[in-house]
């Protein structure tokens, strides 16, 4: 399933681009209106360049003794690239231009006020009763540049905003979520079979109810899981009872009886009560291994557990058992012992049920808390390999049985996250069934720092 994208990188990265594009938008803003200033500033320092070259023209031009072309005024820097005038008489003579003045800008009449071309910005004005004529021409790309100049002056901050703004959302959307961030992670470390409320006092108000809302469905699952393993165990108390008691009365008639058919009977009595004894053994450990209590909450060391298993199985068969043992001496797993005991005595149940009477069954555990039970006989099919687990299945063997010990087995594997695996003719050799199961180690102080920060947090 793909993972959701992060709230923290949604927030990080919205309120920064959110952030940029306001700043432009507001830039944009501000452009229009430095334009719109600038122009009035602009026209306002024509109009008063006006009124201080219209009189100087105009005495120019009355001081001269006779009329002659039009003169030009030299300017104080050659590199001037201001405004240029010039002045006209009513006939349209030029009478007066500035050094760098082009007639052709200002066109061939007079004009009064302002007025704008393709490429300059015009002002006239007038004297003496309207018979001298005074043109002023700004170029549009010089004001285009202080409008440009400025704009560039607002977007130049953005360049450091936008990673200022990034890392100080992300440090303040970080530091704000904090509480979120360890309550995933109590959640995340917590032991599978740690089924304790997750203290959330610290969580936002809109995250809470969620929080109260798992701690309610724990309580609920841990409520079942409780009286399930109560059901299980006064199942198995009550069935076991009446079974006892109704064995030691078959046992009873059968000494009682004298030979013959009652004799025959009792025996039988007898016998079927001892399978149906075992059944409800072990349909009362496929009881534990699917109602959910076969995780503990804390690690269990299988080296024991395995130790007391094979001591209590080597009792009761001739069949040799080889126990191997990690040299670590101590195997770590979170699986309820009782749960282990029931896995590791069906896996050597089976062996001995199922393998040569002749040949001793190998019992491996290894520090990487791998277990695998090896036993000699006849190689079991590939086809009846994947169907062993079902309920039932005894894969062709006339041995007697239930055809439940495997079904139980990879029930309670997959219950604890361990991997089952089949493999015959067993591993190095040329016959025989291999069963092995991969459980989860686990360290006990990690798993305890581990509980402990679930509690805390």
């Amino acid at each position: 399933m793909k993972a959701g994208a992060s709230l923290q990188k949604q927030l990080v990265y919205g309120l920064t681009l959110g952030i940029a594009v306001f700043w432009l938008a507001a830039t944009l803003v501000s452009g229009l209106v430095v334009q719109r200033r600038l122009d009035q500033a602009f026209d306002n320092a024509m109009q008063e360049a006006a009124q201080r070259i219209l009189p100087l023209a105009v005495m120019d031009i009355l001081n001269r003794e006779e009329p002659g072309p039009a003169q030009r005024v030299a300017p104080l820097n050659t590199q001037q690239t201001g405004f240029a005038y010039l002045v006209r008489d009513t006939q349209g003579n030029i009478l007066l231009q500035s050094f760098s003045a082009d007639p052709n800008v200002f066109g061939s009449h007079s004009m009064s006020g302002f007025a704008t071309t393709a490429t300059h910005r015009l002002y006239g004005t007038s004297a003496l009763r309207e018979t001298l004529f005074l043109q002023i021409a700004e170029p549009l790309a010089y004001r285009h540049k202080a409008v440009l100049d400025a704009t560039v002056a607002l977007l130049l901050p953005l360049l450091f905003l936008v990673p200022a703004s990034l890392i100080g959302i992300w440090l303040f959307v970080r530091f704000s979520l904090r509480s979120v961030r360890s309550y995933r992670h109590a959640i995340e470390v917590r032991g599978v079979g740690n089924l304790s409320p997750i203290h959330g006092e610290k969580l936002p108000a809109e995250i809470r109810p969620i929080a109260d809302a798992v701690n309610r469905l724990i309580d609920r699952l841990r409520r079942a899981l409780e009286t399930e393993r109560r059901f299980t165990a006064n199942s198995a108390h009550e069935l076991r009872t009446p079974l006892a008691a109704a064995l030691a009365q078959a046992q009873r008639l059968r000494h009682d009886a004298p030979d013959g058919s009652l004799q025959v009977r009792a025996i039988q009595i007898e016998m079927s009560l001892r399978e149906l004894s075992r059944l409800s053994e072990k349909l009362m450990q496929l009881a534990k291994a699917e109602g959910g209590g076969v995780l503990s909450e804390g690690p269990q060391d299988l080296v024991v557990l395995l130790s007391h298993v094979v001591q209590d199985l080597q009792r009761a068969t001739p069949v040799p058992i080889e126990l191997s043992m990690p040299p670590s001496g101590s195997v770590l797993t979170v699986i309820d012992p009782d749960a282990f005991a029931i896995l590791a005595r069906n896996l050597i149940e089976n062996a001995l049920k199922h393998g040569a009477p002749d040949c001793a069954i190998e019992v491996d555990l290894s520090d990487s808390a791998r277990l695998s039970v090896v036993n000699a006989g006849v190689v079991v099919p590939t086809a009846d390999l994947a169907q062993l687990t079902g309920h039932f299945v005894r894969g062709g063997s006339r041995a007697a049985g239930f055809g439940l010990g495997l079904a139980i087995v990879s029930t309670i594997a997959h219950g604890v996250g361990a991997e089952l695996s089949f493999a015959s003719p067993a591993t190095g050799k040329t016959d025989g069934f291999e069963v092995t199961v991969q459980f989860i180690p686990s360290r006990s102080a990690g798993f305890g720092d581990q509980f402990d920060f679930a509690q805390r947090d």
